[in-house]
């Protein structure tokens, strides 16, 4: 006997097949870093057949909510676009009369037939009639033979089944097995059961929609939609020239992801990053309205859905229940990714210390050496590729978008002194084009040098890109002085904070090996408030924000290099941690204009005055411990003289301690009250300096 075969097809025809209509040819695309791309086609619409877009279902709302008219003058008008309705899957498994979520088995399948009129297919015969019933191998009651050795009696097995009443009214039972095909004869019924096989696929989302335009035929007619596509990334390759130029070629790899062949499709690349969301439109949608009760209780759904009134009078109803109408809006959106170049770590003055750049002292602007700040005309850079492409299907491609003559200077980079030397370039971009994103390989010398990445560079920006090590240079701090000089002081309303310029001599041991000079940067770790000195030039990171120093070095050179660096600094002190002695040693800074001076020196005299009246509050503190030790003592002799005989002078000197005691405590307090009133004093006249300039 052949095996139970669960998994027979199941034939779905009805009618004839129709003409395919024609798409309209793709013309144009345009790619955005959001993860979406700008589709227009074009096209005259044919006398014979209908045009059509081509849309996978799963992009299929986001075209609906962009779609939009671009014929030009004379161009025909266009009525509207249809296509088929999508459904959910749930929806689509109860039309069919397919359960829940159970797997779409050959018993599941024929079960949702139960009624319909089909043509039963074996390898024998073609049966046409009415399904009664279909039933697995466990409930079935038919059985077969099944033999297990040759002689010996067989063993009966039941099997799936399916019980018909065919055109001649003869019930019959069919072994599921026998069963090799089943072609529904109701063309309704069979729509429902593909929608349904449809939407319950995992690949439901993949298949191509296709939308038909309405329009007047014979004449032309444009039409632009934005779906999902893959983002577009950007790499690329500089080429080092020998006078601080270069060359820099833009390659932009694009993808296809589509059924459809790019023939002579005009691609252009946006540089930006356009706002697009996801929208569930497509699908149909039931609004809720108000419910008025009537006199008689009704039902949500059909009573006739799933059943027959018969079935319900016999019971044999399939239950109650809504049916949910739910799904999840597929197609555009998405945000692009760029490759970032990392920070390089710096020394700085950080907040620890107290320290940080002066906000009244002008000593110098490190970041005034950089280059214009980059500006973009617009929300929006657009690349046109120069020539048609010819893209296959779910294809990809490399191709070049921007070629321009770059400002490259050639480096050996230093983050920080003793750090070992990274080859690097000084990029600029001089283009009128912002360059997104992306790796960077580096080419001098007639070959490969190294590789970076650059973060999105808008025009006149500069980057500094490290791409390797540079073994042949050394650069060591060999000694470092610094000197304070406080010129102005400035009270905040709770602290007092000197603005000083910090003298700094830094000189460096610098190596060359190298048969070629090298021109080095060394990263400063001071703040961008400062002049520097003795450097050959002075140089910024736009990306660290921070100034660097330019030597020049020779070819198989050994030497020192001296740098004077000036910084405008500035550090602030809590009113309750300043002195006396504090105030006047800021005072004393040559460079503290004399006003500020006669205003520090009148607040330290007030905090003097405060001192000593905390010095007479530790001295008569101690003199009050005192006391009450004399108090407690006394107290216990007097108590001990009057059980045995009686006496009086204890008690005088005990009362003349008592009275000291309240004295001392008075006077405490008043010193206390008068240290209070100095600080005010000191706090005041230290208001007088203001918030600076």
């Amino acid at each position: 006997m052949k095996a139970t075969h669960l998994g027979a097809a199941l034939v779905l025809t009805h009618g004839v097949a129709l003409a395919e209509p024609s798409s309209l040819p793709l013309k144009r695309v345009r790619l955005y870093e959001t993860g979406v791309g700008y589709f227009e086609r074009s096209g005259t619409v044919s006398a014979a057949s209908d045009a059509t877009l081509p849309v996978p279902a799963g992009h299929l709302d986001d075209a609906l909510k962009t779609l939009v008219v671009m014929s030009p003058g004379g161009g025909t008008s266009v009525g509207g676009v249809e296509f088929g309705s999508s459904v959910t899957a749930d929806m689509a498994r109860a039309l069919a009369g397919l359960d829940g979520d159970t797997s779409l088995g050959m018993v599941q399948l024929l079960g949702s037939l139960k009624g319909a009129d089909v043509e039963l297919r074996t390898e024998k015969e073609k049966v046409q009639g009415r399904v009664v019933d279909v039933q697995d191998a466990n409930v079935s009651a038919m059985e077969e033979c099944v033999v297990q050795k040759e002689g010996a009696p067989c063993t009966p097995r039941k099997v799936a089944s399916l019980v018909m009443l065919t055109k001649s009214s003869e019930i019959r039972r069919f072994a599921l097995h026998d069963v090799v095909g089943a072609r529904p004869t109701d063309p309704a019924r069979a729509k429902r059961l593909e929608t349904a096989l449809e939407a319950a696929s995992g690949g439901a989302a993949s298949v191509e929609k296709k939308l038909r335009v309405m329009a007047q035929a014979g004449k032309p007619v444009a039409l632009g939609y934005v779906a999902e596509t893959p983002v577009w990334r950007s790499t690329y390759r500089l080429v080092l020239g020998e006078k601080d130029d270069g060359a820099l070629q833009g390659w932009a790899l694009l993808h296809n992801d589509t059924d459809e062949d790019w023939k002579k499709v005009s691609v252009e690349l946006v540089n930006g990053r356009p706002d697009s969301y996801l929208f569930p439109l497509a699908a149909p949608r039931y609004a809720r309205r108000e419910l008025v009760t009537p006199e008689n209780e009704l039902s949500t759904v059909p009573q006739l859905l799933g059943t027959t009134p018969d079935a319900m009078w016999t019971g044999e109803s399939f239950g109650a229940g809504g049916i949910g109408l739910s799904g999840v809006g597929a197609g555009g959106g998405g945000r692009g990714e760029g490759i970032g170049l990392g920070s390089i770590g710096t020394i700085g003055h950080g907040g620890g210390t107290g320290t940080g750049q002066s906000s009244l002292l002008s000593v110098g602007n490190l970041a005034a050496v950089a280059p214009t700040e980059g500006v973009e005309s617009g929300a929006l850079f657009r690349y046109s590729l120069k020539s048609p492409l010819d893209l296959r299907a779910h294809g990809s491609a490399l191709v070049p978008f921007v070629t321009n003559a770059v400002s490259a200077r050639r480096i050996a980079f230093i983050a920080s002194a003793g750090e070992p030397a990274r080859s690097a370039v000084h990029l600029k971009n001089q283009g009128k084009q912002t360059l997104p994103a992306g790796p960077i390989s580096i080419f001098a010398d007639g070959g490969f040098a190294g590789e970076s990445a650059i973060d999105r560079l808008k025009p006149r920006e500069s980057r500094i890109l490290s791409f390797g090590f540079d073994l042949d240079l050394e650069l060591r701090q060999d000694d470092a002085t610094q000197k304070d000089e406080t010129r102005l002081v400035s009270w905040s309303g709770t602290a007092l904070t000197e603005h000083f310029v910090r003298h700094h001599v830094v000189r460096y041991e610098i190596e060359n090996r190298s048969s070629s000079a090298r021109t080095v940067y060394l990263e400063l770790p001071f703040v961008n408030n400062a002049k520097v000195m003795d450097a050959d030039e002075v140089s910024y990171d736009e990306q660290t924000q921070h100034g660097v120093a330019v030597f020049k070095v020779k070819a198989k050179h050994e030497g020192t290099r001296t740098l004077r660096v000036d910084e405008g600094l500035s550090k602030s002190t809590g009113f309750d941690r300043l002195t006396s002695k504090s105030l006047r040693a800021v005072a004393a800074h040559k460079l503290v204009p004399e006003s500020q001076k006669k205003i520090l020196l009148a607040a330290a005299d007030r905090l003097l005055e405060a001192e000593v009246r905390n010095g007479g509050i530790i001295r008569r503190g101690q003199d009050l411990k005192q006391a009450e030790q004399d108090i407690a003592r006394l107290r216990a002799n007097a108590r001990a003289v009057n059980q045995l005989k009686g006496g009086g002078a204890i008690v005088d000197r005990l009362l003349a301690a008592e009275d000291q005691a309240k004295k001392l405590r008075k006077r405490i307090a008043d010193l206390r009250s008068e240290v209070k009133e100095r600080h005010r004093q000191a706090w005041d006249t230290l208001a007088r300096l203001g918030p600076g300039r």
